[in-house]
């Protein structure tokens, strides 16, 4: 199977999901793919232990360096989704024969093109993050151990933090929460229902509210821009560069240990820094607005025959 393929409007689209299209969950399979996560992190921790007893065994004490802490967190997020892939991959095998599926990744981009949404895609999300900035100063102070596992994944050797973050998260979580649970979703319940329950799902993978919170609301942005495009790849970039801005804003000395921006900027340039954040959200849902909807559940291409 290769790796891209063309659509019937002769633009490349990802082919890497194209085996899950037959699966459409609707608010059971939602909570059965949240069950299988929840299964899939327990068998991550346990590896996870596993492995740091076999590092300590063979290094010692070098067995808890940055790297190697790094490798096996990584090691236990991709396992995390392992149970949920197979299921949905089952699912969507047993339904090809007799169901129409829907495409996890489309390309509906209006007159815009891939390209000008992904840029002002990336402009808004970088926008978001700046905007859901003062619910930082809301929210109690972070308990040592999780602030500690926050610095390993942002602050670690920069490669591998750009792989685990920027890389592993954007395509395993828009997987799960936009290409599978919205999908499903907007063919069962209606459209504004489908995006709040698939970002209530987004915030949930967190498992901490000093998260939860703003994926929350990066998760229904990402849900609209899903709803519109139809694409993965969208949000994938999205996720991106979400998770990219968080490492390079954790790595000067200056920034690492602030809570918030407010703390490094002078109250007028932080309040101009809001609206201006605001007023590029608003721009990029006007711009996804005017992408016309080819159905009422969103522009997710329906595929046939298992094709």
């Amino acid at each position: 199977m290769p790796f891209f393929k063309r659509n019937a409007r002769g633009v490349r689209d990802f082919n890497i999901y194209r085996g899950h299209a037959f699966y459409v969950p609707g608010i059971s399979g939602t909570f059965t793919l949240l069950a299988l996560f929840i299964a899939g992190y327990l068998l991550a921790m346990v590896v996870a232990f596993l492995l740091t007893t076999v590092f300590a065994a063979c290094l010692g004490d070098a067995a808890i360096d940055a790297d190697n802490m790094l490798v096996v967190s990584m090691t236990a997020y991709v396992i995390m989704f392992v149970p949920p892939m197979m299921y949905a991959g089952y699912k969507s095998r047993s339904n090809a024969a007799f169901g129409t599926g829907y495409a996890l990744d489309s390309n509906h981009f209006g007159s815009y093109g891939l390209w000008a949404v992904a840029l002002v895609a990336s402009v808004a999300t970088l926008a978001a993050s700046v905007v859901t900035d003062p619910l930082t100063l809301l929210l109690p102070e972070m308990p040592d151990g999780l602030s500690d596992a926050m610095k390993m994944m942002t602050q670690g050797p920069l490669l591998l933090s750009l792989f685990s973050v920027s890389v592993l998260a954007p395509i395993f979580e828009e997987w799960l929460c936009r290409g599978m649970v919205l999908r499903g979703l907007l063919r069962n319940v209606r459209p504004v229902w489908a995006i709040v329950i698939s970002a209530a799902f987004f915030a949930l993978l967190h498992l901490n509210i000093w998260q939860a919170i703003p994926a929350f609301l990066l998760g229904c942005l990402f849900g609209y821009a899903y709803y519109r495009t139809g694409s993965l790849k969208i949000t994938m970039i999205m996720h991106c560069v979400n998770n990219t801005f968080a490492v390079i804003m954790s790595r000067p000395e200056s920034l690492r240990d602030a809570d918030s921006l407010s703390e490094v900027m002078s109250p007028a340039a932080y309040a101009i820094l809001l609206i201006v954040g605001a007023a590029a959200i608003v721009l990029f849902i006007r711009m996804l607005g005017r992408i016309p909807l080819e159905h009422s559940a969103g522009n997710c291409d329906p595929v046939e025959n298992g094709l």
